[in-house]
């Protein structure tokens, strides 16, 4: 569904204004931001029991036939023969030219032929662009929800609605069923805490939300779904990925199996990785509990040396805490400033996760 000014509307949207939610632009899509009981106490929820988020904003495209997994191959950085069917995988999409990471996305591989691949909400038609080689790739965002149950308690909760979904272990794909339809889940998530990610076709999605939430598993937006990745120390695609920001200056290079064989933008990375990446991402955390954000510079001693990429209050440490890419000579226990709109704010850099 979508608005008139071209906005797309999960097939949730009617039930999450019924529920008070405030409903935001995000990525092409109206998403949920936050319900009445507000991003921090949904934050909180996540960590100690357990949230449901509609990211039906996410992309599906459905790619079959005998050369399913060689067009994966050829594409993405992360090699397929490491998994089998019933697994999933965590990958990037590389600009052919500089290595840019054009997407970062999940692989549910369901068949030996048949794999979902789940892009970012923006980059779905970029993604599709680049498995033209197998015989089948459809988007299949509009027929269906996604819902992702979060938290320690998330498995224990769903267990008496859901046994099936309740059972997919961690990176793990498989069938359960609701109201007579075939439904997916994965073992997948977004938050640093245990979880699955079911999904279910239009027919049904609203009656699994509802069952959901009924089994005390509170309603959560995109704005915990931010400050939870955050502590976790997980990249943003816009953010901590995209143009101008590779694997490896990320600190992801173990994305990358330079022993598969080749795929996109390989030639322009290995050009990287042997002259040395000029930025690399870190963690910052603030000596109080004003915010840094996105865009803001980092000092150390009097001298710009890079910026933060992400950066918010955490309600679980209760300090601010920000992911930025800064220079290689920057490292661990390094003493910096972050550039809060005239105010210098005294910073540490970290180890990630912030939050274990």
């Amino acid at each position: 569904m979508a608005d008139g000014d071209g906005t797309r509307r999960s097939p949730l949207h009617d039930l999450h204004l019924s529920l008070g939610a405030k409903m935001v632009p995000f990525g092409g899509w109206s998403m949920p931001i936050s319900y009445p009981s507000g991003t921090l106490e949904e934050h909180r929820a996540c960590r100690s029991r357990a949230v449901v988020f509609d990211v039906s904003h996410l992309g599906t495209v459905r790619v079959e036939g005998p050369s399913a997994l060689a067009t994966l191959q050829q594409a993405f950085t992360n090699d397929l023969a490491r998994i089998a069917p019933g697994r999933a995988q965590y990958t990037h999409l590389l600009d052919r030219n500089d290595a840019s990471v054009l997407d970062d996305i999940i692989v549910w591989w369901i068949g030996d032929e048949v794999f979902d691949v789940m892009p970012n909400a923006s980059n779905t038609d970029r993604v599709r662009a680049a498995l033209t080689g197998a015989e089948l790739v459809a988007d299949r965002t509009d027929q269906r929800a996604v819902l992702a149950v979060q938290g320690p308690a998330a498995r224990d909760l769903l267990r008496p609605i859901l046994p099936e979904a309740a059972a997919i272990g961690r990176f793990r794909v498989g069938g359960f069923t609701f109201g007579g339809h075939a439904c997916l889940a994965a073992g997948t998530g977004y938050t640093g805490e245990d979880g699955v990610e079911l999904a279910v076709p239009l027919e049904v999605a609203a009656d699994v939300w509802t069952a959901v939430t009924a089994a005390e598993i509170a309603p959560a937006g995109l704005g915990a779904r931010d400050t939870l990745r955050l502590e976790a120390g997980l990249p943003l695609h816009g953010h901590e990925l995209g143009p101008g920001i590779t694997p490896l200056q990320a600190g992801l290079g173990w994305v990358v199996r330079w022993d598969k064989g080749p795929f996109q933008g390989r030639e322009a990375l290995a050009a990287e990785r042997d002259a040395g990446i000029v930025q690399h991402l870190v963690g910052l955390i603030t000596n109080g509990r004003r915010p840094p954000r996105d865009g803001q510079r980092v000092l150390r001693q009097g001298v710009d040396v890079g910026f933060v990429s992400s950066g918010n209050f955490s309600p679980l440490l209760e300090v601010g805490i920000a992911m930025a890419f800064v220079d290689p000579a920057v490292t661990v226990t390094s003493e910096v400033s972050i550039d809060m709109r005239g105010s210098m704010v005294d910073a540490t850099v970290v180890d990630m996760p912030f939050v274990s």
